[in-house]
Parts: structure tokens; sequence; C-alpha cells
């Protein structure tokens, strides 16, 4: 009798091993998937950004320095892609540069008029969106791993099991600032 006692015991531990490693496991893929997802449309958004320079180079021949910062900017995001603490700071800057280059784009109209630069600001602005539900997603998949890794009873074989944290992907104080705008 206590034999099968033992043994019962040793099936539910077993089970209930099974199942936090399943669900751990299936966590960690969810957001591994959301950071891919998120990955896709930063590449998409670093494919655009030549195109748009490109367009306007010709027209903006005194503003070669805001041409250079956002090339920079978009060498610098794609070399630190990979994980979120590399690619928040690069891509927070990248965005900024390419505000500053669709302000000056403003200040030139033939270039407002040009068909080649709405179509790139709008693909930009759709990528930029698609950015922000991708790491919404990610954030939330990623926030969804790390509790259940920390509640119990997971928390109990979770590291041993070799599952760590996984870091959220933060937005730069450059990016919370609030845009002004001038009325006219």
């Amino acid at each position: 009798m206590s034999f099968w006692i033992v043994v019962g015991i040793l099936v539910v531990i077993a089970l209930w091993a099974i199942a936090v490693y399943n669900g751990l496991v299936a966590g960690r893929n969810q957001a591994q998937t959301a950071w891919s997802q998120i990955d896709v449309q930063l590449k998409r958004r670093h494919d655009l950004v030549p195109n748009l320079v490109q367009v306007v180079k010709d027209a903006m021949g005194y503003e070669q320095e805001t041409l250079t910062k956002v090339v920079q900017a978009r060498n610098a995001a794609v070399a630190a892609s990979g994980s979120p603490a590399q690619a928040g700071p690069a891509e927070a800057a990248l965005s900024q540069a390419t505000r500053g280059l669709f302000a000056l784009v403003e200040s030139y109209p033939q270039l407002k008029a040009n068909d080649n630069v709405k179509q790139l600001q709008e693909e930009l602005t759709t990528t930029e969106n698609k950015i922000a539900f991708a790491r919404q997603f990610y954030n939330d998949s990623v926030n969804t791993y790390n509790n259940k890794r920390q509640s119990f009873p997971a928390v109990l074989a979770a590291a041993s099991l070799g599952f760590g944290p996984i870091e959220l992907f933060s937005m730069p104080e450059t990016e919370r600032e609030v845009p002004k705008v001038a009325l006219r």
C-alpha cells in the first residue's frame, strides 16, 4: 500500500515538473517569436531609410549634416539589432534622426510634393506603427513569461531548468518626449 502512495506522489511530482517545464518553454518561445516580429519591422525600417535619403539627397544639398546623421543612426541601428538592450537606444536614435529629416522635408516644397517622398514617409509611418504594436506584444509576452517563471510553484524549478528572465524592450527617454506642435 505504501509503495503505491510513493509511486502516486512521484507521478504527481513528475507531471507537475512536465507541466511547469512545458509552460516555461511555451512562454519563452512566444517571447522569442514576438522579438522576431519586432526584428522584421526594424529590418523593414532599416531598408526604407536609405531609399528616403537617396530621394531627398539631391534636393537637400545644404542639409548634408542631417542626411549623414540619418545614415549613421541607421547603420548603428542595424549593427545593434539582436537584443532589446542593444536595439532600444539605437532605434530611438534612428527615430529621432528620421523625425529631424521629416521636419526638414517640410521646408522644401518640391520634396513635400514629390510622390516618392510622400510614399516613403507613409511607409515609414506605417512601419513605425507596426513596430509599436510588435513592441507592445513582445513586452506583454515577456511579462507573461517572467510572471510565470517567478510564480509559485514554477519558481522552484525555473532557474534550475535554465529559464532565466527575459528583458523588456524599453522605450528610451528620448522617445517619451511629447512632440512640440507649432500652431500656425
